[in-house]
C-alpha cells in the first residue's frame, strides 16, 4: 500500500505538495474533461436529428442510467484488479459507443436503436473522477488533507463542467451537431489511455485471500446507501438545468448562450468548492452536509419562475454555489465510513448517483419542457432536491464515522478509523438528542 501522508497542515499548498501527485493529477484532469460533454452532446445531436427534447432526453437519460448501474461494478473491480486492467478496456468500448451513436443519430435511425447503442456508451464511460479520488486516498489515508482533496477533485470535476458544457455547445452549434460527441471520443481516448498509463500512483489491489470468506461491499455500508440518495438529488439538478437551460434558451431563440448560463452555474460551483477546500471546518461533515443541502434545495426554488436571462444566471450562480460544499462533504464521508478496500467501488456509487439522477432529470425536464414549457423543467432540481433532503434528515444517525474498533482486524480499515473529522464525536452524542 502506498504510504499514507502524515502532514499535520490542510490548504491546497501542502495538499499540491503531496509526493507524486502531480504524476496522476494532471492525467486525470485531461481523461475526465469528456464526463461533462456526454450528456449535453447527445441532447444536442439528437435534438437536432429529431426536433423533440423529449427524445433527446430519453436518449441522454438511457445512458446515465446505464452509467450509474454499471460504475460501481467498474468501481469494485478496479479494487480488485486495478485500475489500468479495468480503465484501457473501457476507454476503447466507449469510443466505439460514442462513435456508432453519432452515425446512428446522423443516419436518423429508429428510436429503439439509438436506446440499444445508449446502453454500452454509458456502461463504459471511464470512471476517471473516482479512480483520482482512490489515488488520493491511499496516499494521504489518515491525513488532516483529505477534506482538501476531496475539495480539489470537487473543483476539478466542477471545472470541466464549466469547460465540457460551453465546450460541446459551441462545437455542436458553430460546426456540426455531432462534433460534441466526436470531441468527447477523442478526448476519452487520448486522456483514458494516458491516465492509465501511470502504474505507480495507483491504489494497491485488494485480491480476497483463500480464508477471508467477506470480502466488504460499499453498498452494504448504511451511510453510503444514505449518500446515494442525497447524490441522485445533486444528479437531478444537473441534469434538470442541462435540458430545461437548453430548452429556455432556444425558445427565446438564443441558443448560443446555454452554454453561457450552463457555465455560470458550474462556476458557482466551482468557486464555492475552491473556498471550501481553504477552510479548516470546526463542524462536523455531517451537519455540513445537512445546511449545505438545506440551502441547496432552497436555491432551486425560484427556478421555474425566472423568465429573464441575467435573473435566471444569478439564480444559477447560488444554485452552483451550493451544490460544492454538499458535494465535497459527500466524498469526505467515504473516507471514513467506507473500508480501503470498497473506496474505489464507493466514489463510483456516488459518481453513478449523480449519473442516475441526471438522467432522471433529464428525461423529466424534456418531458415538461415538450409538454408544458421550457421554464416548467426547472422544477426537476427542486423536487430532487427537496425529496433527497427529506431522506438525509431522517437517516442522518447513518452518516457518523465508524468508530475505531469497526475497523479491528483489517489493516486497510486503519487508515480510515485514524481520520475523523473534528467534531464527529460531538455529533455522535448530538445524534442521541
Amino acid at each position: 500500500m502506498a504510504s499514507a501522508v502524515k502532514d499535520s497542515r490542510s490548504g491546497y499548498g501542502p495538499l499540491l505538495r503531496t509526493p507524486g501527485a502531480w504524476t496522476f493529477l494532471l492525467p486525470g484532469f485531461l481523461a475526465r474533461q469528456p464526463f461533462a460533454m456526454l450528456t449535453i452532446g447527445i441532447v444536442l445531436l439528437v435534438e437536432s436529428t429529431t426536433g423533440s427534447y423529449g427524445i433527446a432526453g430519453a436518449v441522454s437519460a438511457a445512458t446515465g442510467v446505464s452509467m450509474a448501474l454499471f460504475a460501481p461494478q467498474s468501481g469494485k473491480l478496479a479494487d480488485r484488479f486495478g485500475q489500468r486492467a479495468v480503465l484501457i478496456p473501457g476507454v476503447l468500448v466507449h469510443v466505439a459507443g460514442v462513435a456508432a451513436l453519432t452515425a446512428l443519430a446522423l443516419a436518423h435511425a429508429p428510436l429503439w436503436a439509438l436506446f440499444a447503442v445508449a446502453v454500452p456508451t454509458g456502461a463504459s464511460t471511464p470512471q476517471v473522477g473516482p479512480m483520482v479520488r482512490a489515488r488520493w486516498a491511499a496516499r494521504l489515508g489518515g491525513s488532516p488533507l483529505m477534506p482538501t482533496a476531496a475539495a480539489f477533485e470537487s473543483v476539478t470535476d466542477e471545472f470541466t463542467f464549466v469547460v465540457g458544457p460551453v465546450l460541446a455547445t459551441a462545437l455542436c452549434t458553430g460546426i456540426h451537431p455531432a462534433a460534441g460527441l466526436v470531441a468527447e471520443a477523442a478526448l476519452t481516448l487520448a486522456g483514458g489511455l494516458l491516465f492509465a498509463s501511470q502504474r505507480r500512483s495507483q491504489p494497491p489491489v485488494h485480491r480476497p485471500q483463500g480464508g477471508d470468506r467477506a470480502r466488504v461491499s460499499a453498498l452494504s455500508v448504511p451511510g453510503v446507501r444514505v449518500l446515494i440518495v442525497a447524490f441522485l438529488g445533486i444528479g437531478a439538478v444537473f441534469g434538470g438545468m442541462q435540458v430545461s437551460l437548453t430548452a429556455f434558451t432556444q425558445h427565446i431563440g438564443q441558443p448560443g448562450i446555454n452554454g453561457v448560463l450552463y457555465g455560470i452555474f458550474a462556476g458557482g460551483n466551482m468557486l464555492a468548492g475552491i473556498a471550501c477546500g481553504a477552510i479548516s471546518w470546526k463542524v462536523g461533515p455531517r451537519r455540513r452536509l445537512l445546511v449545505a443541502y438545506g440551502l441547496l434545495a432552497l436555491a432551486t426554488t425560484p427556478l421555474w419562475a425566472v423568465a429573464a436571462v441575467p435573473l435566471l444566471g444569478a439564480v444559477g450562480l447560488v444554485v452552483g454555489l451550493c451544490i460544492a460544499p454538499a458535494l465535497i462533504t459527500g466524498y469526505t464521508l467515504v473516507e471514513s465510513l467506507v473500508p480501503a478496500a470498497a473506496r474505489t467501488e464507493a466514489f463510483t456509487w456516488l459518481t453513478g448517483a449523480v449519473a442516475l439522477g441526471q438522467a432522471a432529470a433529464a428525461t423529466s425536464a424534456g418531458q415538461l419542457a415538450d409538454g408544458f414549457g421550457p421554464s416548467t423543467g426547472f422544477l426537476v432540481p427542486l423536487a430532487g432536491t427537496a425529496l433527497a433532503l427529506t431522506v438525509l434528515l431522517a437517516l442522518r444517525a447513518h452518516l457518523l464515522p465508524r468508530p475505531s474498533s469497526g475497523a479491528a482486524g483489517s489493516p486497510a480499515h486503519g487508515a480510515i478509523a485514524q481520520a475523523p473529522a473534528v467534531s464527529d464525536d460531538r455529533e455522535r452524542e448530538l445524534a442521541r438528542a
